[in-house]
């Protein structure tokens, strides 16, 4: 087992983020698991991702907040507790259009190595 202390997560800087910070917990950089990267991130309001699409599978779970998620020009509001998948290549933008940080877990299939 591998335990990481959010004190001990690293920021890094993902592309096409805006008004956010973004720290890793495992794969990649962080060591850990090669099948997976998990991450927390913190949308200010007005903070977003996208629109853009990459081959790896994501999973997003609310912690705080709300974040607005649109995929093929449909709109969906997830709250505290709500997730989302988003598949391989599909298209997508989130966006914090409420009044306070949105904190979700993200979870991203790791490219083959």
């Amino acid at each position: 087992m591998i335990v990481k202390k959010l004190s001990e997560a690293r920021e890094y800087v993902a592309p096409n983020h805006r008004a956010c910070s973004t720290l890793r917990l495992f794969g990649a950089e962080a060591g850990g698991s090669k099948a997976l990267v998990a991450g927390v991130s913190h949308f200010l309001p007005g903070g977003g991702a996208g629109p853009d699409a990459s081959p790896p599978e994501k999973v997003y779970y609310v912690l705080a907040g709300e974040l607005t998620v649109i995929v093929g020009g449909k709109e969906t509001v997830l709250r505290k507790n709500d997730s989302c998948y988003i598949g391989p290549n599909e298209s997508r933008e989130i966006v914090n259009r409420g009044n306070e940080v949105c904190t979700i877990f993200v979870a991203v299939a790791a490219p083959p190595a």
